[in-house]
């Protein structure tokens, strides 16, 4: 009898103790933003898929079903994503130390990012502010830039005489975007290495870079990490391409160590200074030694592609915007005709072309190089945004185009019109400190640290070719499919072929 009673009790005590730890977990769930119901397991990430559109149309589609901030399950993990302009000053002004770390990454990532050694990638803590601290004092500042004027010069040499070779051979048709690539990418690596490099080597470079950024491509097990066993040939696959960049590169590290310690009488063929120099004696936070060779590795890389491709893309759709309102190209021409007459335009002309600038901002409020800002993650767990809980665990995603194209602080979002900020109608600070309207940079604690180097490039670039060629349609009287496609960064759908013609100085 006895032993039934305690049977019964200790039945009791077990459902009590069950009843208590399901109400525990209950008041432990985060209170997450609304959004589509999903599966188990998997969450959301076939229906995903199954829309048959690329990610940030889905993205656009759930944003205006369930509002500015929405919750997408992918797997094991929780996305948050913010499209509102309050949101995002809210999280990243206002609480800007509370969100400004990044979440977990896959394991194929880290093999590429030395553990988030990176300045774009580490979580926020020493390591970013060492790295970050370096980038921007001891190569991003505006007076680094300057000393760097020449080789932007000469590139912009290079791409005017490239682009007047291929129409010479193609009856006036040039290709935009890759043009406008070569011309950055030759810029950044003679920033990182401070070595001019030939054609051959140059195209080597960009392969090399072009591959890593393709082995990083998400895939399905980083969503479900139970698969992962099933993608065994990819992780290896991607130990290859991270020898064979380290491999590639350390030479030119090496090169470049050997010829601070020992410069060679006749220093002419190299540059004073570079972002590698940087590198070899930085002094890391809560570390004793300088980076390795594959850290250094990782951060020469951070530096070439995070300035390559989205000041390309922004080009690609700045001379398409310029062919399809001709009358905005006659009034740029002009304006820089008026104030530089028959000499080359250079980059101290920029603060004197006001309608440059113009086209420029409603460039990048128009058609920011990437729809998906780099991912944010709270730094503790009592992290609210919007009335919402936002786990420590989540990526914060920030959809761009919710923003710069919201008709609530924007008057006629669509067009493309630089007279809103020329003429003084609109009006839109870039870093988000007088408040957030529109961000292709990031804005808070984890702003592009590249943002002076990126708006020079694209206004220089523009300003020459410009100055330089009329642009029109291809084929002729043809119209621009503004459509995007995600690459690397978002570009067109089709890439953009267009027809130049020299203008005729006097």
């Amino acid at each position: 009898m006895a032993a039934s009673f305690y049977h019964l009790l200790a039945f009791v005590v077990s459902c009590l103790v069950l009843f208590l730890s399901c109400i525990s977990r209950a008041k432990r769930r985060p209170n997450l933003p609304p959004g589509p119901p999903g599966w188990p397991v998997v969450g959301n990430l076939f229906q995903a898929y199954r829309s048959r559109k690329p990610f940030f149309e889905y993205v656009d589609d759930l944003r205006c079903r369930y509002g500015p901030i929405f919750t997408l399950r992918m797997g094991t993990r929780t996305l948050i994503f913010l499209s509102d302009a309050k949101l995002c000053h809210e999280a990243f002004i206002e609480k800007s130390a509370l969100f400004a770390s990044r979440p977990r990454e896959n394991p194929t990532r880290n093999i590429f990012s030395c553990n988030k050694f990176t300045v774009n990638a580490a979580v926020y803590g020493p390591v970013w502010r060492s790295l970050r601290r370096n980038m921007v004092q001891n190569m991003l500042s505006s007076s680094k830039l300057k000393e760097f004027r020449g080789v932007r010069e000469h590139a912009m040499d290079k791409l005017i005489d490239r682009l007047k070779a291929e129409a010479d051979g193609n009856d006036g048709v040039v290709s935009v975007l890759k043009n406008a690539r070569f011309a950055v990418f030759c810029i950044l690596l003679a920033m990182c290495f401070a070595v001019e490099m030939d054609e051959e080597t140059v195209e080597k470079m960009d392969e090399v870079m072009k591959t890593v950024l393709i082995t990083v491509t998400p895939r399905i097990d980083d969503y479900l990490p139970i698969l992962s066993p099933f993608f065994y040939k990819q992780r290896r696959r991607a130990l290859q391409v991270r020898k064979e960049q380290i491999d590639y590169i350390v030479p030119f590290i090496e090169n470049r160590r050997e010829a601070l310690l020992n410069p060679a009488p006749d220093r002419s063929s190299a540059m004073s200074f570079s972002y590698l120099d940087t590198l070899f004696d930085l002094k890391v936070e809560g570390r004793k030694s300088a980076p390795s060779n594959s850290e250094i590795v990782t951060l020469c890389s951070e530096f070439l592609n995070g300035g390559t491709d989205t000041t390309a893309t922004a080009i690609e759709w700045g001379i398409a915007q310029l062919i399809e309102n001709p009358e905005i190209q006659s009034k740029l021409f002009d304006e820089i005709q008026s104030t530089v007459g028959d000499r080359k335009v250079n980059e101290g002309d920029i603060e004197k072309l006001p309608y440059l600038q113009a086209v420029v901002k409603e460039l990048l409020r128009k058609h920011p190089p990437t729809y998906l800002s780099l991912t944010h993650a709270a730094v503790e767990e009592a992290a609210t945004l919007g009335g919402y809980d936002i786990p420590t665990d989540a990526n914060l995603e920030i959809f761009l185009p919710g923003i710069s194209g919201d008709p609530r602080i924007w008057t006629d979002p669509e067009k493309f019109d630089p007279d809103r900020f020329y003429l003084g109608k609109e009006e839109a600070d870039i870093t988000g400190v007088k408040g957030v309207r529109m961000m292709p940079f990031g804005v808070g604690r984890r702003i592009c640290p590249g943002l002076g180097m990126a708006t020079v490039h694209v206004h220089l670039m523009l300003a020459k070719m410009v100055q330089e060629f009329e642009w029109s349609a291809y084929p002729a009287n043809g119209k621009v499919d503004f459509r995007g496609k995600l690459e690397f960064t978002v570009v067109l759908k089709n890439t953009l072929k267009a027809t130049i013609n020299p203008r005729v100085s006097g």
